[in-house]
């Protein structure tokens, strides 16, 4: 038991005991105690003192005696100011705590539950190469996958490819008008690179041809509907949903050439997934579930054929859920897809990592999955994240402003390897460790800065400020894990230590918050699963890097003659660094022995 939970169950029997008041340790509210006050933890008695009439003052003095007399072995002193009890932890404690945990490469790990979450991520369109904002996605499904892992879920990682629909479709045409039969290969061109720029080339042509329409008297509407380029993309949507053979060869061509490209790009950024799944083989389950809807009633047809909902009286409006020609929309295979995860796998939640910019959508899948009485439904939590922009403004797939995340990552590496050469510090590595080093400073750093960021919140990414040493970075972490097992490697040459000290070493202020802060990271392991918020994490082991660095500007631990607080000084080092490693692996981020 750790000690805050420790605080909160004597906190409960305290309050039992002297004036029998009945609560359970989790309303009981600890606080670490403000800097500007004598303590370690604080708790907030204003809760209890107005129900038990008994003054603030009076009852931090009851339950502090009854902590004193009762727990004397975990609590060294109290004091009261104004309805905070404040407590002094015994520095046997902590010492106790480094004794049992510092060997302990399996610290803050949870033991397996029995409940399965499922966790979608990526989901990307086969017409364009995965771009920044793909980054964010992906680090922030596997960052979340694996801490809620590290808490004891068994956790799917999944994808869905959206590999059908209007926008591979305008990929397809373009590349027959304009490709004159280029390949990947010949053009030596990544597979998803190849594709997207026929995407680009296709929006390009719409825009000409919905102009000269309208310079011929058109509407703008008219123009835009009824552009030549747009209705030939249309008709071979209808063509593919049809199985026209000469449409799937081709799809299946230009399909193969973007998967080879996103598995390279998957690689080289650390993305896996236990299963993907594809729009292509979902949306036919989904068009069945229309039709038992419009069976139920719950969906109803339009004169022109097309399917709709009506929201209306759930403060949304009417939505469509196949088109009049009979194709579906994204809203139809995700009600299929989440039937059939279901199906497989049974889990109590489904997580889909997916922006700020499809909140209605996924507010109107749960409503439609719920009107149609599917299993699913109760599972569905949209894990909604701001869009990450550059600082001069937003990208656009479509005019091809898009920084494409094989480009990020390549400058990552590139501003990784300047900056190490700067610092001048690897003169004894091999050109194979240099390399190794540079991809992991600078995948680091990306993962790092669009990860310690709320996902709530919508971000500006710089990279040069992303792989700053000093600051608020990736490469500050590695650095802080780097230096711990330098120290670590001449003390090893030095002698062998003992494994355990006495539980009477005098310990430092600068000890005493460094143990504090190691003996909490449970507790934001818990934290971060618990909101599914990898950034509580972030700043956890960017606040426990500091909090070491400033511990080893006064505490040399190679050069201290006393054995006693060496050892203790080199189990508080060993755990920093086991936790910066868990930490940041939980992150998706590798560390580096050495820089």
């Amino acid at each position: 038991m750790h000690i805050v939970d420790n605080i909160k169950a004597h906190t409960a029997a305290a309050l039992q005991q002297l004036y029998q008041y009945t609560t359970t340790p989790e309303q009981v509210l600890v606080n670490e105690t403000k800097p500007e006050f004598t303590g370690d933890y604080t708790i907030v008695l204003f809760a209890y003192t107005k129900t038990l009439q008994v003054s603030p003052n009076q009852m931090g003095e009851q339950i502090g005696n009854y902590f004193l007399q009762n727990h004397a072995n975990i609590f060294a002193g109290y004091n009261i100011i104004k309805g905070f009890l404040n407590l002094t932890i015994q520095p046997a404690y902590w010492q106790q705590f480094l004794n049992k945990n510092w060997q302990n490469v399996q610290y803050g790990l949870a033991t397996p539950k029995q409940e399965k979450i499922l966790v979608e991520y990526s989901s990307p369109n086969t017409n364009k190469p995965l771009h920044l904002g793909h980054l964010r996605n992906n680090f922030l499904g596997w960052g979340i996958a694996s801490i809620l892992e590290a808490n004891g879920y068994d956790v799917i990682k999944t994808c869905i490819v959206n590999d059908r629909g209007i926008h591979i479709c305008k990929s397809m045409v373009a590349w027959l008008k304009l490709g004159n039969g280029a390949e990947p290969e010949t053009t030596h061109t990544k597979g998803d690179h190849f594709v997207g720029k026929y995407y680009v080339l296709f929006n390009d042509l719409y825009k000409a041809e919905a102009e000269s329409l309208i310079a011929a008297g058109h509407s703008r509407e008219h123009a835009e509907k009824n552009a030549p380029i747009m209705l030939e993309a249309q008709q071979m949507l209808v063509d593919w949903e049809a199985g026209n053979q000469q449409v799937i060869d081709l799809w299946k061509k230009m399909n193969k050439w973007v998967y080879r490209g996103f598995d390279e790009t998957y690689q080289k950024i650390g993305s896996d997934f236990h299963k993907i799944y594809y729009e292509s083989e979902t949306y036919i389950l989904g068009k069945k579930l229309v039709e038992e809807g419009l069976a139920k009633k719950v969906f109803y047809t339009k004169e022109d054929g097309s399917v709709w909902i009506d929201l209306t009286t759930d403060g949304l409006d009417e939505k469509i859920v196949q088109r009049k020609d009979g194709t579906s929309v994204y809203i139809t295979q995700d009600i299929g897809l989440a039937e059939q995860r279901e199906a497989e796998f049974h889990p109590s939640k489904t997580i889909y990592v997916v922006g700020d910019e499809q909140n209605y959508h996924f507010r109107v899948l749960k409503l439609i999955c719920e009107k149609l009485e599917l299993p699913s439904a109760q599972q569905i939590y949209h894990l909604s994240y701001g869009m990450v922009e550059l600082p001069q403004g937003k990208m656009k797939s479509r005019e091809g402003t898009v920084v494409d995340a094989d480009d990020i990552v390549a400058e990552m590496i590139q501003i990784a390897q300047q900056k190490t050469e700067e610092l001048g510090k690897v003169n004894d590595f091999t050109p194979e460790e240099l390399q190794q080093l540079y991809h992991t400073i600078g995948l680091g750093a990306l993962k790092f800065f669009l990860l310690r960021v709320d996902p709530k919140k919508k971000m500006i990414f710089n990279p040069e400020e992303s792989i700053d040493f000093h600051g608020f970075t990736g490469p500050f972490i590695q650095y802080t894990y780097a230096r711990i097992k330098s120290i670590l490697r001449k003390i090893e040459q030095q002698q062998l230590l003992q494994t355990e000290f006495s539980n009477h070493v005098q310990m430092s202020k600068l000890e005493i918050e460094l143990a504090k802060l190691l003996e909490q990271f449970p507790g934001f392991m818990t934290d971060a699963a618990n909101t599914l918020n990898p950034s509580v994490l972030a700043i956890y082991v960017f606040n426990l890097s500091k909090t070491f660095n400033s511990f080893y500007v006064d505490h040399p631990i190679a050069q201290e003659t006393n054995l006693q607080l060496k050892q203790l000084r080199v189990q508080l080092a060993t755990l920093t660094a086991q936790v910066i490693k868990t930490s940041l692996q939980l992150l998706g981020i590798q560390v580096p022995e050495r820089m």
